[in-house]
């Protein structure tokens, strides 16, 4: 291609992407742009719903069918349980209520006649009180448990504030609900998943995060504890992208879910739940995407290779399909999602197109390609164009993505690292995050005046998660009086 052909197709992909405002002017908008542009997800009829489009969809399908694989290796099974529940069996667990109650959106009237139902019922914001009432019947001795139940689900939350994919007044989700004979046996449940759950983050989706345990003000409510996984959003600001609770016996105790031990005493169970969301979508176009729209991770795309081919006419283009013929089922055979783009548009809107969804690899094919036997390669990370021969091209393809896939962790490792800081006093943490967002770890004395403090004087910031494993030495830095945790800070979703 000539100088003057790479100018028309730099002319053409600034054109098609004038579209898309750019991250680094107003980030908020920019997000809202691709999601709806790249065809990931737009707002329905009914107000804070959203309709997850065929792309987006098949992100979550492949973070689906990630994390099931890991789940029934560990012998967890799907389960199906109601969307409605009973007003009653909402009311048992009085923390759980309150901390969803706001959120809660109720059936009063059904049937034609629209008449009141005797009692309302909610539409799930999560089910942990219609699965206790329900999963006591199957649990009678110990030789029962644990009882290792997921479902796939959608659910409603009432949120005020609306957001493609991070905060949707329904969105889609898997929610496991476990039971156990011991307490031991429950939290090593819930850090089994917290490991899937930062595996699902850093190997599938290239995002690295931080791992722990919730400050008690944001541990879910009627859990023991909270164990988080949080990633850093290239905005600066943090994203919750999975929780795993550990329940002790507070909803066995509410909904007398008991079983007979080995001495054949009654005891009641010990329980845990955890939940990943299409917030991970979400989160993948925050931590990886630039100002032309998405970068893909290779293992989650649902194309990981586009062609584009380039004609004139009917005889070049004949031409052009008949060499792209001799080698794509290569790629097919090696486990490669391509696809052919024979739209009828110029190249350059095509490239900008591909590029806006994040497609990994790009393989522009023209007549003289076909006579040279090669293919020119662009990848969307580098968009540095490399001849690529035919021959081999399916493992050769495979060794690209794979290694596109550890260049998009490790640019995201960087810049959490180019913004996460130590500092140790309040003062220093509330100037930090008047100019700035990212990580900040401190050391704290674990009260909660000091927690509710950071909230108020440092403009938002919270606990995002508590590091139990590093021992501490310092001073707390808000009251001055001896830490007993060292905690990352940051302003979040």
């Amino acid at each position: 291609m000539g100088a003057k052909g790479v100018k028309q197709e730099t002319e053409e992909q600034q054109d098609f992407v004038k579209e898309v405002t750019k991250m680094s002017d107003d980030f908020d908008r920019w997000y809202t742009d691709v999601v709806r542009k790249a065809e990931l997800a737009d707002w329905s009829g009914v107000r804070g719903m959203m309709v997850v489009r065929p792309y987006g969809w098949a992100m979550w399908e492949a973070i689906m069918r990630a994390f099931d694989d890991m789940i029934k290796e560990s012998g967890h099974e799907n389960w199906a349980f109601p969307l409605l529940i009973p007003r009653e069996y909402l009311m048992k667990e009085a923390e759980h209520i309150e901390g969803f109650a706001p959120e809660v959106a109720w059936v009063t009237r059904a049937g034609g006649s629209m008449e009141e139902l005797e009692e309302p019922l909610a539409v799930r914001p999560t089910s942990e009180t219609i699965i206790g009432p329900l999963i006591k019947r199957y649990i009678q001795s110990h030789r029962d448990l644990p009882k290792l139940t997921n479902q796939w689900n959608s659910v409603v939350r009432w949120e005020m504030r609306s957001r493609l994919f991070l905060r949707s007044r329904e969105f889609w989700w898997q929610e496991g609900h476990t039971f156990h004979a011991s307490a031991d046996e429950a939290m090593q449940e819930a850090d089994l998943i917290l490991g899937y759950y930062r595996s699902i983050a850093e190997d599938w989706l290239a995002v690295p995060v931080l791992t722990g345990r919730k400050s008690p003000a944001e541990t879910f409510p009627g859990a023991v504890h909270t164990l988080t996984v949080e990633g850093l959003m290239r905005d600066g600001l943090a994203l919750q992208m999975g929780t795993s609770h550990y329940f002790g016996q507070n909803f066995a105790r509410a909904y007398d879910i008991s079983f007979s031990n080995r001495e054949n005493a009654r005891e009641l169970c010990y329980s845990t739940s955890w939940g990943i969301s299409t917030r991970l979508v979400g989160a993948l176009v925050m931590a990886h995407g630039d100002d032309s729209g998405l970068i893909m991770p290779p293992k989650i795309a649902p194309i990981q290779v586009v062609i584009v081919p380039i004609f004139r006419d009917d005889e070049s283009r004949t031409k052009v399909e008949r060499f792209i013929d001799t080698w794509s089922p290569n790629l097919r055979a090696a486990g490669i999602r391509h696809r052919v783009d024979w739209r009828d548009e110029r190249p350059g809107d095509k490239y900008a197109h591909w590029e806006l969804k994040g497609v990994p690899i790009r393989l522009n094919v023209g007549g003289r390609d076909a006579d040279a036997g090669q293919v020119e390669m662009v990848d969307r990370l580098a968009r540095q164009k490399v001849g690529v021969p035919i021959s081999g091209i399916g493992k050769r393809l495979a060794h690209e993505l794979d290694a596109f896939q550890k260049k998009l962790f490790d640019r995201a490792l960087n810049y959490q690292s180019d913004n996460t800081y130590q500092l140790e006093t309040l003062d220093q943490v509330v100037a930090h995050f008047r100019e700035r967002g990212g990580f900040v770890w401190t050391q704290w004395c674990g009260e909660g005046e000091e927690e509710a403090r950071i909230k108020t004087d440092a403009g938002g910031v919270t606990i995002r998660t508590i590091d139990e494993e590093t021992k501490v030495s310092g001073r707390c830095f808000v009251c001055g009086r001896p830490a007993k945790s060292r905690v990352a800070l940051a302003k979040a979703y």
